[in-house]
Formats: structure tokens, sequence, C-alpha cells
């Protein structure tokens, strides 16, 4: 397990993302380049990823607005009329605000026959209290139907209470930890799983949906000191099905976030075919946090670099952006 001290982890505070602000950034020439790139004979796509691939959301937000006010069309409508495929998708998502396309996301994973959980569990655990609620917030804007009334008829039991609870954001996010309420939880835990016959998983969700990640990480020391077990295992011991993959990633969120996300991204990338909804997802929504710390995890963690994955493992285009996304080999 990730028990041991991390030394190798980076020292610097504030975003380890691979995208920061285009310096000298001309919003009024960036959507004449942009428009110019579509509408030419001939789209000239190299343009359009060094544009965007070379400007962080916020500033792609404003190319989108003069766009908008100059040539009375959405820049996102014109990209999807002249691009396709999976490089259409990537181009798009580049220029969505963050808390609409983590909505379009989730949307889209409880669409149609079936849910997809392994999305649903993925953004739910690694979205901050705040981009929940901005993400709720677009969600209803956009569906005139509230996420949790989606998560409620499309799931059930204590995974749709506890996928509720995360929506809710109303996780601590105070980096501040209380050491008597670590004790506490941990003995709460034990006595919910470990220490009784049948599981009370009222207590798992509301201690892991709600207690900040550093309040938890000491929580699950001294869970390990009370049980002599991981609490990991614990989990696999006491829970099953959609419950359990749900609070394994947290506590596997808690634990290394970045290590959670470079995992999903072997996942998508591994044996025949490629999970691209995932891909695109992971690599356009940390590219401004930690999509750094990602590879350097996923380096570690399989022996070879995203880099070398995507280029494997992608085509064209929609693996020229997602390579300057990627930002460099490891």
């Amino acid at each position: 397990m990730f028990t041991e001290t991390r030394t190798d982890w980076p020292t610097k505070v504030g975003p380890r993302g691979t995208i920061k602000d285009y310096p000298g950034f001309s919003p009024s020439v960036d959507a004449e380049a942009v428009r110019k790139a579509i509408r030419g004979i001939g789209t000239d796509e190299k343009a359009l990823i060094s544009i965007l691939t070379e400007r962080s959301n916020a500033q792609r937000q404003l190319i989108a607005k003069e766009y908008q006010a100059t040539y009375e069309q959405e820049l996102k409508d014109d990209l999807k009329g002249d691009l396709s495929g999976h490089f259409e998708h990537i181009m798009v998502a580049l220029v969505t605000a963050p808390a609409l396309f983590d909505a379009k996301q989730l949307k889209k994973s409880m669409k149609g026959t079936g849910t997809d959980e392994d999305t649903l569990i993925e953004i739910l655990t690694t979205r901050t209290s705040r981009q929940m609620k901005e993400i709720t917030q677009a969600y209803y804007t956009v569906y005139k139907k509230s996420l949790g009334d989606d998560i409620s008829s499309e799931t059930s039991g204590d995974f749709r209470k506890a996928l509720l609870t995360l929506a809710d954001g109303r996780r601590d996010e105070s980096l501040k930890v209380d050491e008597h309420l670590a004790k506490k939880d941990a003995q709460i835990l034990y006595n919910a799983g470990e220490n009784k016959w049948g599981t009370d998983e009222d207590k798992f969700t509301e201690i892991l949906c709600l207690r900040s990640f550093p309040q938890l990480k000491l929580t699950f020391d001294e869970y390990k000191n009370i049980s002599q077990k991981d609490i990991e295992d614990s989990i696999k011991g006491e829970l099953s099905g959609h419950f359990e993959d749900l609070l394994l990633a947290i506590v596997h969120c808690t634990r290394n976030t970045p290590a959670f996300l470079a995992g999903r991204l072997y996942q998508a990338l591994k044996g025949a075919g490629t999970d691209e909804f995932t891909l695109n997802r992971i690599m356009v929504s940390r590219s401004e946090t930690d999509l750094l710390d990602i590879r350097h995890e996923f380096k570690k963690n399989y022996g070879y670099s995203l880099y070398s994955a995507i280029q494997s493992d992608t085509s064209g285009d929609y693996r020229a952006v997602l390579l300057k996304i990627c930002g460099g080999d490891d």
C-alpha cells in the first residue's frame, strides 16, 4: 500500500498542471486566428491545436466569447461542424467551462441503458466541494433537472446514498486535522465493520464522504492501530459492489489522488481499444491542476510514460492534441 513517507513528492505548492495562462494573451487575435483555421480552405488543424492547447481554460472562455461577439456563432458549434470523431470531442472539451464539462460527463454516464458507475465514482471522488457545487449548478442550468434526482433514479442502496452525499459538496475542505476526531472516527469505523456481526454502512458513508482528505489520512492510520488492518482490507471484506468500489476510490484518493487518476488512465489505454471518454476527461480536466503528478505516478507504477502510452494508442490530430496536453515525455 501507499504507507511509505513520500519523499519524491514535488515540494512546489500551487498547480501542478501542464497548461498555464498564455503570456501576452489577446482574445481578439486568437479568435480571428481560430476563425481562419476553421473557415479557410480545409481546416488548419495544426493552428487550432496550437492555439487551444497553449491557452488556459479561462483564456479559452474569453476566446469563445470574443468569437461569438464577432462572428455571431458559437465556437463549439463551429468546431463540431468542422471536425469529427475523437478529435472533435477533445477540442470541444477544451473550449467548455470546467463545471459544465463535468456536468455533461456525468449526464453521459447516466444516459441510455446502463450506468457508467466508474465515471460517476471518478468525478465525484476527485472534485472539491466547491467544484461539486458549481457542477450541480451547471447541471441544473443545462438539464433543468437536479444532479441528485438523476443519481437517485440511476443508482440504488448504499451506493446511491454515498453518491448523493458526495454530490452535495459537503466534504470538509480544511487542511487542519483533529487527532481526537480521527481516533473517534477510527473506532466508529471499526465498530461499524470488523467489530460487529453485519456492517453499519451509514457510518462508512458519513465519515468517508464528509471528512477532509488530510483528516481521513490520519483516521486510516488510527484505524490500522486499532484493527491491525488497512482500511482497504476491511472495506473489501465488509462491503461489496459499487459501494465498495466507491469507498475504495475515496481511500485511494485520500492517500494519493494523482495515483488514482493514473490508474484510471492506465485502464483507459491498456489492452485492445481505447476508452476515449475517460482519457479525454482526465487529460482535459486535470491539465491545469495535477497532470504533472499524474504523469509521475503513471511512470512510477507502470514502468513507462503516459506520453508513450498515448503515442502508441492513438493517432492523427487526436494524438497530437493529447500529446500537447500531456506536455512532455517522462
